[in-house]
């Protein structure tokens, strides 16, 4: 099995919520049948008539499938009514999340033991498998009542933000595995060098979502070249786009191996896209400031989210996108975002889509200021510039001085919360400034 099938499967395994339903099916039948067997074995009897519990059991399973229907239509509308009002990309948290496939597959399981136990109860009845029967019906509805509560935690605007910054801080981790050193100089890329000698257009449309660095770098090596991935993790490439380019001989590198290790799909992912973090995170900000919602807390509560985004990556060293083989030769070069594609992704549509808001202003003053005393002063520079293009639009949105007097002081609630007063050079003091 190749890498790029491999992705394929694991990609749909976390992204779909049907298979361990299904797979539980199969698992309750098997736990009917070994529970049938316990009974004969041990030779317990009970006094329950056989019509009564066929009775019961057939109850308890067409309200168990009723049960199924109606929790997955719930789910289905409170993910629809979720993605309006914060992101379309907020779908993918519901399919991915844990809670929910394990309740669904507990829905499923205890409906499909029941049946299975039903068909089992003739002129006799097993005991000890009846009795686990009836007591998963109740064992389903204390999940229920637990999904009730997770998904309305999940799907309220602070956890969604959460999940998101958290799979985000574990992509920034993964992607840029080593602490900030002061840069030295990058390599430069093999296109910058020499022209190449081969380039291998993409056969399909897509989004790049993830490419096997190891493969790629023991296919260099055994032929012998240097291949560039020219689209960054997250852009859309057309049929015909160049995809890798080759350099230092490599003729003889077959096409379709380099087309194995690469994965196209219909929209992004966070597996090693950090950027796609920070894009759901500032869409739902937009969204929260868009006229028809009007909901600048909400945009906060973003915020939050991204100044701890900004101070992981920021603590990152960024310029990991160059893999030697073990001799120390260059065998495969690819694009990542920078400290600059970061800084402008997180602040300049919250910037501009608030700039009429003076909750957003002061939260987003207190995080450019807050990281300028927090990250490597070469970090700072860019988030100086973010600063004073913010005390222009404020100039701008704002005529009156007493509004721009206070959309220029820092709060890191946006407004109400303790303020905190920058120094002229560039350090930040929590204090009252009233």
């Amino acid at each position: 099995m190749t890498w790029l099938q491999r992705h394929r499967l694991r990609l749909y395994f976390v992204n779909s919520v049907w298979i361990l339903p299904v797979l539980s099916m199969a698992a309750a039948i098997l736990v009917v049948r070994l529970l049938c067997y316990i009974d004969q074995w041990l030779g317990w009897e009970t006094s329950l008539p056989a019509a009564t519990v066929q009775s019961v059991l057939g109850t308890m399973a067409s309200s168990m499938f009723t049960f199924i229907v109606f929790v997955s239509s719930a789910l289905l509308v409170a993910v629809q009514l979720a993605s309006s009002q914060l992101t379309p990309r907020i779908i993918g948290i519901v399919f991915r999340d844990p809670v929910t496939k394990i309740s669904l597959v507990v829905f499923v399981f205890t409906f499909t033991l029941s049946l299975a136990v039903l068909v089992r109860v003739t002129t006799s009845v097993p005991p000890l498998t009846t009795r686990i029967a009836a007591y998963s019906c109740l064992a389903s509805l204390g999940v229920f009542l637990y999904l009730i509560d997770h998904v309305g935690k999940a799907l309220r605007p602070s956890g969604a933000l959460w999940a998101v910054a958290s799979w985000g801080r574990e992509v920034i981790e993964s992607v840029y595995p080593r602490p900030f050193a002061q840069a030295l100089g990058k390599d430069l890329t093999p296109g910058t060098l020499l022209k190449p000698t081969r380039i291998i257009p993409t056969h399909r449309d897509g989004v790049v979502l993830a490419f096997d660095i190891p493969g790629l770098v023991l296919l260099a090596q055994r032929n012998d070249c240097v291949i560039e991935l020219v689209p960054q993790v997250g852009d859309f490439v057309a049929a015909g786009d160049p995809l890798f380019l080759i350099f230092d001989r490599g003729e003889s590198l077959p096409a379709d191996a380099l087309y194995q290790s690469i994965a196209l799909g219909q929209e992004r992912t966070l597996e090693l896209d950090p950027a796609f973090a920070f894009r759901m995170i500032v869409d739902i900000a937009s969204k929260g400031l868009s006229p028809a919602i009007n909901d600048p807390t909400t945009a906060v509560l973003a915020i939050d989210q991204i100044h701890h985004l900004l101070r992981n990556v920021g603590s990152r060293s960024l310029d990991d996108e160059r893999v030697r083989d073990a001799a120390g030769r260059l065998r495969l070069a690819y694009r990542t975002p920078d400290w600059e594609d970061f800084v402008h992704l997180a602040v300049t549509e919250i910037r501009q889509f608030g700039g009429s808001s003076i909750q957003i202003a002061r939260r987003l003053k207190a995080m450019l200021e807050n990281l300028i005393q927090t990250l490597p002063q070469e970090r700072g520079g860019l988030l100086r510039q973010e600063l004073v293009l913010l005390r222009r639009s404020a100039e701008r949105f704002f005529p009156e001085p007493e509004d721009r007097a206070l959309a220029n002081i820092s709060d890191f609630q946006g407004v109400g919360g303790t303020q905190a007063c920058s120094h002229t050079d560039g350090r930040v003091k929590e204090t009252s400034c009233s």
